[in-house]
């Protein structure tokens, strides 16, 4: 299989000639018109320092059904204790610059840069990319940020700096879009903490086809901040 290396033309070659790996191309830019077309196609960047610009689509995916989000009983005694506040594009610039300086297991160098965080910042500007944040005394926790398109939510990433701060976030996220009717989350790339929160993972001829079904429906553009409602502990 060869890897691609991408012009000034916004689209992708097909995802089944991907490597191994996922990686399919290289090159290109960040722009919003490059980046919405990545995620309709099944693509998305995952830059490396002191590399060109990287561009994958791995098989298999990980997604999330928002119905199927795993609720352990101590999670829910979390929930029922009231600590957390939730809010919506809030605040959007420090979750991505959070999500930006945590260290990761496995990984020496953040590929969240100056860059992708421009792009990003440029999509929420125009009500595609969108964050969830957790406080606690009125003090930013812990947080997600993505990309909707449809009625798919690409999560990019995530970051918590007190116990349950991010899994609160995830899970307001998944009653959201639950509530709005989204298909699904998609995750990515799978870890140990989003399969025991109820992921999966599916091939990618399956991740396609359950997208193209999600994007041919109305995008939710535009600010999510009027969208948050308290967690109604009755129905947990």
């Amino acid at each position: 299989m060869s890897v691609y290396y991408l012009n000034n033309n916004p689209t992708f070659p097909p995802i089944h000639e991907a490597e191994p790996d996922g990686l399919l191309a290289i090159g290109g830019d960040l722009s919003a018109e490059r980046l919405i077309e990545a995620y309709a196609s099944g693509v998305f960047p995952w830059p490396y320092a002191d590399f060109p610009l990287m561009w994958f689509s791995p098989d298999p995916r990980c997604i999330t059904l928002p119905q199927n989000f795993k609720l352990s009983k101590s999670f829910k005694s979390t929930l029922r204790k009231g600590r957390f506040e939730i809010r919506i594009d809030h605040d959007f610039d420090s979750v991505i610059r959070n999500c930006s300086t945590i260290s990761r297991k496995d990984e020496t160098e953040t590929w969240i840069t100056e860059d992708i965080i421009e792009a990003y910042t440029k999509l929420h500007e125009i009500g595609l990319a969108h964050s969830v944040e957790t406080y606690l005394n009125n003090k930013l926790v812990g947080g997600l940020y993505g990309i909707s398109l449809g009625k798919v939510f690409m999560g990019e990433s995530m970051f918590h700096k007190v116990s349950d701060a991010s899994k609160v976030a995830f899970f307001a996220l998944c009653k959201l879009t639950q509530e709005k009717g989204f298909h699904f989350i998609d995750n990515q790339m799978p870890t140990d903490h989003l399969l025991s929160l109820g992921a999966e993972t599916i091939t990618r001829n399956k991740y396609m086809h359950i997208l193209n079904l999600a994007i041919q429906e109305p995008t939710w553009q535009g600010s999510w901040a009027k969208a948050a409602k308290p967690i109604n502990i009755e129905q947990i």
